[in-house]
């Protein structure tokens, strides 16, 4: 009778679980946690038919009711989650068509910032004392940009994964997957220490399903998983866990104006207007101007913010209260659960401005000090002020971005060396651009760039003058702002981006097979020595002086093909000097006095050298001199 009775039980269980397995297909957020700010949270159900179903629960602490929408194979679970409510894991009772069934959700215990910082080695600690306190990224950072499928592999076992749309491995094809993952960076990250890195952006790493073309990670299938390709859930924390161990941060990639069209929500929407509908396929004008022109016109308005930005990417309306949830929230999830340290938003112009101010307002109300920075690939200071949140002009578009990446100045750095010098042409490109800086309040937020992974690398742009490129690196690594370098710039890789593919080339010693290898030092010709040194010294100059990273910029007017600039706070004032003429000059300083009074000599950061007359300063040819001026 016993052992009937065990039977008995062991079938109810196991109908139980079967009824459940078959039912719910997925639940988003996948888990949560106990005690964050916001109580509320709205878990996306999905599952045949569960839309019709009634859900209870009688875990202390815990609230649901339920929505649902025009498509019944989902169901929202609106859960109230009091700040006493103790971590573990709730059993929702289902009952609906497909019977009754119970699902346990897990409410986690919240993990603290800053994991194992007693690993930080004594010098870094130093450096990072600040940086570990805020836990975010500011003027202190050196951001390094990584497309992954293009940097190392280092688990050719994921380089295929059986079962997903695209099965290429072609290195010899610049839009093939060419194997780069996760492993590769961890196995690299003493080069990036080296090289005087403090914050680590990936390209998107997420899940990218899609029947081609998805290397570059934009087209996301699913927000709540790392793509096998790149590796495992568990690579992404090592990565990150070794990465704070190192005082070194990690900024996500996230895209919310766009999915790829093979996400699952897409293929079972649940409601039409879950993406922006059209008769046919029609694209953005992307045309942000079109947001703003005093004279523009609500067609062009809604081609801008509706319109997709490519037929495999369907564009998110995120007017629907429930997908913005649904983004805010993974959003929060991926923050919490791999205690990641900022954001780069994607196509930030492209997303409803509502749902962004929503989204900023979120983020900043859980984790105040939480870094991330927009795109926003504009023309003009004003309009990149426009969707900058810490502007001085008073606009309709409340917002709260306190960071954007600087197009302005990408756009002069890259013209300044190739052109000659003149009223507004060449280095006085950089002195007016940096002079528009009143629209902001805090221009030192703004992220600085060479080149990135939709543009043309800025060795190739400067005709690969290695004196030009270095110059650039100078300015990129001494005004003011955060600078980020696209993975190779230190090794001088080049390519115009037309197309695009030809800016995403392997980095030479990141596969097993590479004739040479860059990471090392004797896998490098002396020119690519000479620039990665070059980078060295500076970053890791910066790293160690906050002149270099909050200091006041004061700009001097420039002439004669030189700009003068110089950065300064109350222990330190280091100069910088471009020449961008094809001959040595000689600088009369006379003119700096309100900068310079009171120093006699100064240090050569990069060759460490001691300048003893400052009254005339002999600069080389195409050549950025940094000098720390003393007493």
């Amino acid at each position: 009778m016993k052992n009937v009775f065990y039977l008995l039980c062991y079938f109810l269980i196991s109908t139980s679980l079967i009824a459940q397995s078959s039912t719910i297909q997925q639940v988003c957020p996948p888990h949560w946690w106990a005690g964050m700010k916001n109580e509320n949270l709205q878990l996306l159900v999905y599952g045949e038919n569960i839309g019709k179903s009634e859900v209870k629960t009688d875990y202390e602490g815990i609230q649901v009711s339920t929505q649902t929408v025009e498509n019944p194979n989902y169901l929202f679970l609106d859960l109230v989650i009091g700040q006493t409510t103790n971590p573990g894991k709730i059993p929702f009772q289902f009952d609906g068509p497909n019977g009754k069934f119970t699902y346990e959700y897990e409410l986690k215990e919240r993990k603290p910032k800053w994991r194992k910082t007693s690993s930080l080695s004594t010098p870094f600690k130093k450096i990072n004392e600040r940086q570990k306190l805020q836990r975010t990224i500011n003027p202190s950072d050196f951001i390094y940009l990584i497309m992954p499928d293009r940097f190392s592999n280092g688990n050719e076992v994921n380089d295929k994964v059986e079962g997903m749309n695209e099965q290429s491995l072609n290195r010899k094809e610049m839009y093939d997957r060419h194997g780069g993952d996760l492993r590769g960076i961890i196995n690299n990250l003493d080069y990036l220490e080296e090289l005087g890195i403090t914050a680590i952006w990936l390209n998107p790493i997420l899940v990218n399903d899609q029947p081609e073309y998805s290397y570059h990670g934009y087209a996301a299938t699913d927000h709540y998983n790392i793509d096998p390709r790149f590796g495992t859930m568990e690579d992404y924390l090592e990565l990150i866990e070794k990465c704070h161990e190192r005082g070194m941060k990690m900024i996500k990639d996230v895209i919310h104006n766009h999915i790829g069209n093979e996400h699952w929500i897409f293929e079972d929407l649940p409601s039409k207007d879950w993406v922006h509908q059209w008769d046919k396929f029609t694209r953005t004008c992307y045309r942000a101007t079109a947001l703003f022109d005093p004279y523009g016109s609500e067609h062009d308005q809604e081609l801008m913010l509706n319109g997709w930005f490519d037929h495999h990417m369907p564009d998110l309306d995120q007017t629907n209260q429930f997908l913005a949830n649904y983004i805010i929230q993974n959003n929060i999830w991926w923050i919490e659960h791999a205690q990641i340290d900022g954001f780069r938003m994607d196509t930030y112009t492209y997303s409803d401005p509502e749902f962004l101010k929503t989204w900023e307002d979120a983020i900043f109300a859980e984790y105040p000090k939480f870094g991330m920075f927009g795109e926003a690939w504009v023309h003009g200071a004003p309009t990149q002020a426009y969707f900058h949140g810490n502007t001085i002009i008073d606009k309709p578009f409340k917002n709260d971005m306190p960071s954007l990446a600087d197009f302005q100045l990408y756009y002069a750095i890259n013209k300044a060396l190739n052109e000659p010098f003149g009223w507004t042409e060449g280095v006085s490109r950089l002195y007016y651009t940096l002079a528009k800086d009143y629209l902001y309040k805090d221009p030192y937020q703004n992220v600085v760039f060479l080149d990135n992974h939709d543009a043309s690398r800025y060795y190739s742009v400067v005709g690969e003058d290695i004196d030009k490129h270095k110059m650039g690196l100078a300015f990129l690594l001494t005004t003011r702002g955060i600078p980020c370098m696209y993975y190779g710039t230190e090794i001088l890789m080049k390519n115009f981006s037309d197309p695009d593919g030809k800016v995403r080339e392997d980095f030479p010693g990141g596969w097993q097979n590479d004739a040479v290898n860059k990471f090392k030092k004797e896998g490098r010709n002396e020119q690519e020595n000479d620039v990665f040194d070059y980078v060295k010294t500076l970053a890791n100059y910066r790293k160690n002086n906050r002149v270099l990273q909050s200091g006041k910029l004061m700009q001097f007017v420039p002439n004669d093909g030189v700009y003068t600039y110089f950065r300064y706070n109350q222990n330190k004032t280091v100069m910088i000097v471009m020449n961008s003429n094809e001959k040595e000059i000689e600088l009369d300083c006379a003119p700096f006095a309100e900068r310079m009074d009171g120093f006699t000599n100064a240090k050569n950061i990069i060759t460490d050298e001691t300048v003893s007359d400052l009254k005339i300063l002999k600069i080389p040819a195409e050549t950025t001199l940094v000098l720390e001026l003393q007493k």
